[in-house]
């Protein structure tokens, strides 16, 4: 399983959240608390928005804490909305192509969990992708499988509903091949205004998600970047978070639950 987080508020420089804290996304790359695994070591990826209408991304193979390159780019970048994740593979390569997080025109996207025997339904989901995405796929990972899903279900119109029917055609596919081990998602997604962050999984162990606002910034997280802090929420299983432009944070149900 992997570690991530997203920020928006007022610019801060990546390296604020990134690196300094007591627990901060390169220390959980190590000693993850709350993981299926300790440590994330097979690559990471930023991605944040600047004054242009897409993102900037640097993704790298390299363990994040043995990267020189991320901590001169944190130091030095200073962002009112990006994401960092480090990975942990859950059976695909280690390329840079399957690190986080994914681009496409102005969105950004990380993922935590993954499709139960994914190899069973992969050459079946892929199908599903539109034309007019499929050709910018450049990994072999069920998260950028699950983007590019969303895409072509209209995300840019509703993007809850695009989310909503990702995973509901990856449960239907999975039920055909009747794969038992569990699909779970814990992801983030952003246009570059809002994001919006979501804690799912079809059985009772969907990866941890928490979030806290202070003044003028709301940070999203696989887990609390400091243990002395009550301020962290956690979100509950079957959420989806949303955080628009002017920090208003809003909860509600990604799926109806039965």
């Amino acid at each position: 399983m992997c570690r991530w987080l997203s920020y928006i508020g007022e610019p801060v420089y990546l390296d604020s959240l990134v690196f300094e804290p007591k627990h901060s996304l390169v220390a959980q790359s190590l000693h993850a608390e709350e993981a299926k695994t300790p440590t994330n070591g097979d690559g990471f990826g930023i991605g944040w928005y600047g004054h242009r209408n897409t993102p900037g991304l640097y993704r790298e193979i390299l363990p994040a804490w043995n990267d020189a390159n991320l901590q001169s780019l944190a130091h030095n970048i200073e962002s009112g909305l990006f994401f960092a994740h480090v990975r942990a593979s859950t059976g695909t390569g280690t390329s840079r192509a399957n690190c986080h997080p994914f681009a496409f025109d102005k969105y950004l996207f990380m993922h935590n969990g993954q499709i139960g025997d994914y190899r069973l339904v992969r050459r079946e989901l892929e199908a599903l992708i539109d034309d007019k995405y499929y050709c910018s796929r450049q990994g072999t990972t069920d998260s950028e499988l699950i983007f590019y899903l969303m895409l072509s279900f209209g995300l840019e119109n509703d993007a809850q509903r695009a989310i909503r029917k990702a995973i509901e055609t990856v449960e239907s596919a999975m039920k055909r091949h009747n794969i038992t081990a569990p699909f779970r998602f814990t992801a983030c997604l952003s246009d570059g205004e809002n994001l919006c962050a979501v804690r799912y999984a079809n059985d009772d162990k969907p990866p941890s998600l928490y979030y806290r606002k202070r003044g003028k910034q709301v940070i999203v997280v696989s887990e609390p970047l400091d243990t002395e802090s009550d301020s962290w929420i956690a979100v509950d299983p079957n959420q989806c978070l949303r955080i628009s432009g002017d920090l208003t944070v809003s909860k509600e149900m990604i799926l109806d639950v039965v």
